[in-house]
């Protein structure tokens, strides 16, 4: 299984919400074997800026997670949510 992790923070004078509601454009895809975005509550004070928004998926595999991406949703959901952003950190890992 592929874990799938972003980490997304709102651009100055963008609502979080709007961009967590662009972001669930991505849950429509269908290669997800789990899919969600969730606002982060940041309990680490050593963090000064942390996200605004985590976006988490599982895949069964890095062909499904290629799929996800190459799916045209993925395209669609980049372009509308990339200018209400301000940062954006992926990673992708094998679960063991």
């Amino acid at each position: 299984m592929i874990r799938h992790i972003v980490f997304f923070s709102a651009a100055e004078g963008q609502s979080v919400e709007t961009v967590r509601e662009g972001l669930m454009m991505l849950a429509t895809i269908p290669h997800a074997d789990h899919f969600e975005v969730g606002r982060n509550f940041q309990t680490d004070a050593i963090t000064a800026d942390a996200p605004d928004l985590v976006v988490y998926a599982e895949f069964a595999d890095e062909a499904a997670l290629a799929a996800f991406k190459a799916h045209p949703t993925y395209s669609a959901c980049t372009a509308h949510v990339r200018p209400m952003r301000e940062m954006r950190i992926a990673a992708d890992f094998q679960a063991v």
